[in-house]
Order: structure tokens, then sequence, then C-alpha cells
């Protein structure tokens, strides 16, 4: 496979066909439609264009794995061998040491003379290696949750607060997690700290009280962003906890008692207006009735009574108070 085969000329696209009825030509806003034979002509040229282009890369992939001059040379064959004989050699105690298993929630990725082996991570369950040209690494695919540590972030209105988080995430591929980063677990922590600093930077007090879901979504938004060419997929961003300075706190609380006297001050003279307006009311259906200010006497001589109170009182009838003062 020295070179790539000449690809073979395409079938032309066809002219541009309308339709036969369409109207009169001489009407300039007239949008002319293509016809069903030039509509399935052009599915087949795009479908034909398609193929090609999959035979070009898959011809240039063989080709290039074909030449590849870092591939596989004599000594890591010569290795290879010479390993496989040891082990024919020293069985059945090899396979010992040739037979790995990994958990259901661990995958292994092997590295053969410092090359990754191809097929991807195995696991779970057993596999087989060459002791003498094979390593691997373990990758646990298991959520792994951490807090990031209590940053005090200076906000957008100049207040400073400080904010711990938890981060939850988990392993999506075992292969780029080994081959792309060093430490993905360290670099996730250190790039959690970093984004919560830089979103609680953008934003007030109030909303950094108020809006903590929000945020938690945008911190979990662009973690999972940076994390992907990691092989890392964040699942959940909390905000835990958000502790103010303490004079802020006093003069906070300070503002809110005050807040509250001023509630409960209006609604007080609210009740006192509206019980006013009740007792109005109430005047002036007594004073239509003279008997409804005498049953109002007994009811509350029944109300005193029912109390077990040594006081009793007993109530004048308002006709000979009416009388003394006419004589009078």
């Amino acid at each position: 496979m020295g070179s790539i085969a000449e690809e073979e000329p395409m079938h032309p696209l066809p002219p541009y066909p309308y339709d036969t009825n369409r109207p009169n030509q001489t009407n300039p806003g007239q949008v002319y439609r293509p016809s069903q034979e030039y509509k399935d002509s052009g599915r087949m040229y795009m479908a034909e264009l398609h193929a090609k282009s999959d035979s070009r890369i898959r011809r240039s992939s063989i080709y290039q794995v074909a030449t590849d001059p870092e591939g596989p040379g004599c000594c890591a064959l010569l290795l290879a061998l010479l390993s496989l004989i040891l082990i024919i050699a020293t069985m059945p105690i090899s396979l010992c040491m040739c037979i790995k298993v990994v958990q259901e929630y661990e995958r292994a990725v092997i590295f053969r003379l410092g090359r990754l082996r191809k097929g991807g991570a195995k696991g779970p369950g057993i596999f087989f290696v060459i002791p003498c040209i094979d390593s691997y690494k373990k990758v646990d695919l298991r959520t792994v949750s951490f807090d990031v540590p209590p940053q005090e972030v200076l906000s957008r209105d100049s207040v400073t607060v400080t904010v711990d988080a938890v981060v939850y995430y988990r392993v999506s591929n075992p292969t780029m997690a080994t081959n792309n980063v060093e430490d993905y677990g360290h670099s996730t922590h250190l790039l959690g700290a970093t984004t919560l600093r830089n979103v609680l930077g953008t934003k007030c007090l109030a909303e950094i009280l108020s809006e903590r879901e929000q945020i938690a979504h945008w911190m979990e938004t662009t973690l999972d962003e940076a994390t992907d060419p990691w092989g890392v997929k964040v699942e959940r961003v909390e905000i835990k906890d958000v502790r103010l300075p303490v004079q802020l706190q006093r003069a906070m609380a300070a503002e809110a008692e005050a807040a509250r006297e001023a509630r409960a001050k209006v609604i007080a003279a609210e009740g006192e207006q509206k019980a006013s307006r009740a007792l109005r009311e109430a005047s002036l259906i007594i004073a239509e009735s003279p008997s409804a200010l005498q049953l109002r006497y007994l009811q509350t001589l029944n109300s005193i009574s029912a109390e077990k109170n040594s006081t009793i009182i007993f109530p004048v009838p308002m006709d000979i108070l009416s009388h003394l003062i006419r004589k009078k």
C-alpha cells in the first residue's frame, strides 16, 4: 500500500430543470420549484459524494498505519517473542502474573512497550498481560466527591464573603483520563476552586445569597466543558455555605430588625384603623335599637361571671338614667 489508488470519477450533477407546468416567465416575482427528477438526482449525487469521502478517509488511514514510522520495530517484536517464550517455559507459574482481574466499577488501561494497546480500556473481569512488556493502570469509574476549600471572594459590590462548595464527578473515558492529564483528580480539585472564585466574582452579595442553584448550575456547566478533554464528567455542584464577616452580619441583623419593627407599626396602625371603623358601625347599629345596649350589658355580665371573679357588675338600665337627666 505504497500509494492510494486513484478515485473513480463521480457522476456530474444534472442541470437544473423546472416543472413543465411552471407559470408565465414574464412574472419576475415568480419563484420556480425544482422538479422531482432533479431532487432525486441531487440525493443520489450527495449519497455518492459521502461514500467517496468515507472511502477516501479509510484508505488514507490504512495508508498511514502501513507507513507509520513509529510503529513496532524489530526490537519490539523480538522482546514480545522472548516474553512469550518465557511465559510458555514457566507455565503454569507464569499464569499468576499474566492473568489480571478488575472489578465491575474499574477499567484497566494497558500499555505495551509504552504504547497504548488497541481496543481501549479492558474490563470488567479477566484480561491478560505480558509481564515483561505490558504495564497497566486501573481507573475507578465510581462517582467521587470532594469539598472545595473555602474561598474568600470579593463580590461585585465590594463585599468580602467566604464560600465553600462540593463537587461530584466521575471518569467517563479511562483512556483519556490516563493519557491526557497527569492526575485528573488533583486537576479537577484545582479547577473547581478556580471556577468558584471566577463565578462568584461576577455576582453581587444578594445574588450569591439568593441564586445558589443558578451559580451551582453555571459552575457545573463550566467544569464539565473544561474537564471533557480529560475524560471526566462533572455530575453535580452544590454550594454548601456562605459565610459573611461579623460586622456585616450585625449590620444586616440591625437592618432586618428595623424593617420588621417598621412593618409591625404599620400593621398595628392598620389594625387600629379597622377597629375604629368597626366600633363606629357597631355604635350606629346600637343607636337604632335602645334594647341592643341592654343585651350587650347582659352578654358582658355573662362573660365576667364565667371567669369566676369576685367582682359583680350590675348594669343600670339606660331608661332610669334618661329619666334622671330629664328631671335635672
